[in-house]
């Protein structure tokens, strides 16, 4: 039976957010979100596949669901509304996000929101 060690440069992901697709770079990690809009409250509601679950209150309209997603993302991560990227071609649901900071930490983050988000 062969042994197959886990490689040293890539970091262990957290149990947590093993659900959710997440890429990181030297200072960012990249992830999906699923947006519902028009939410009765803003929240971030545990995962939709590899997805994290974003629910805003703004309609779809002019980008402000987006911004809201923006704003929701960066005060969730504990990172400035500046360092959360939303991918400006996406026009559905599902979107590309790229948060910007220390990439340990945000995994950590993402991690807690998805573990807390099933939990209630």
């Amino acid at each position: 039976m062969a042994d197959f060690p886990i490689p040293k440069s890539s970091p262990p992901e957290p149990p947590s957010a093993s659900a959710l697709h997440v890429e990181s770079g030297p200072d960012w990690v990249g992830f999906w979100i699923h947006v519902t809009p028009r939410a009765r409250q803003e929240r971030i509601r545990g995962c939709h596949g590899d997805a994290l679950r974003v629910a805003v209150k703004e309609p779809p309209v002019g980008g402000k669901a987006n911004r809201a997603c923006q704003a929701l993302l960066a005060q969730a991560l504990g990172v400035p509304r500046a360092a959360i990227d939303l991918d400006p071609a996406a026009r559905g649901r599902r979107k590309r996000v790229r948060a910007h900071g220390d990439p340990e930490q945000l995994r950590i983050r993402l991690g807690a929101l998805a573990a807390r988000a099933r939990l209630g």
